[in-house]
């Protein structure tokens, strides 16, 4: 399966990112991560949009997720919430044609965090967001923290769990 790891933040959700990545690929998949920080898209506004049009970066992103099996997303959680790095680029991945959602309908997703917090705020927002555009969502994610770090075993398991949604 080609996997593509969409990680929202540097850090302890970079280094997640690059652990599911180990793990995937352990597991035989194909996989890429997509660091939005290294992206740096800018700020969607449909103002920026139409003086603008689409960047490149946008256009770029898009045809790799259209080519894309499944996804893993890898963010932390920002004032209970998802981090405004990955809502703008799923803003700008909205108006990058007439077929965006070929990037996101019927894949499987698989979300992650690291959070100094809880993190369960940032999941029920990814969750509710990633299903909204389109995307079964694996019903069992990855939550790490300062005192829990990465139980191998589970992330195998979710791993796996996504790899069998694959679209047929």
């Amino acid at each position: 399966m080609k996997i593509s790891i969409i990680v929202a933040s540097n850090n302890k959700n970079l280094e997640l990112a690059h652990q599911l990545n180990k793990i995937a690929m352990e597991m035989g998949q194909q996989t890429q991560i997509i660091d939005l920080i290294e992206e740096n898209l800018p700020l969607y506004t449909p103002k920026i949009q139409a003086q603008s049009g689409i960047p490149d970066k946008v256009q770029s992103l898009s045809q790799t997720l259209i080519n894309t099996e499944g996804m893993i997303f890898v963010a932390p959680e920002y004032n209970g919430g998802i981090p405004p790095i990955l809502t703008n680029a799923i803003a700008w991945l909205s108006v990058s044609g007439d077929d965006w959602r070929r990037c996101f309908n019927s894949k499987p997703a698989m979300i992650a965090t690291h959070s100094g917090g809880g993190g369960q705020y940032v999941l029920l927002a990814m969750r509710s967001q990633l299903s909204y555009i389109g995307m079964n969502v694996v019903g069992r994610q990855i939550i790490t923290n300062y005192q829990k770090s990465l139980n191998l075993d589970s992330a195998r398991e979710v791993i796996s769990q996504l790899v069998a949604m694959k679209i047929k």
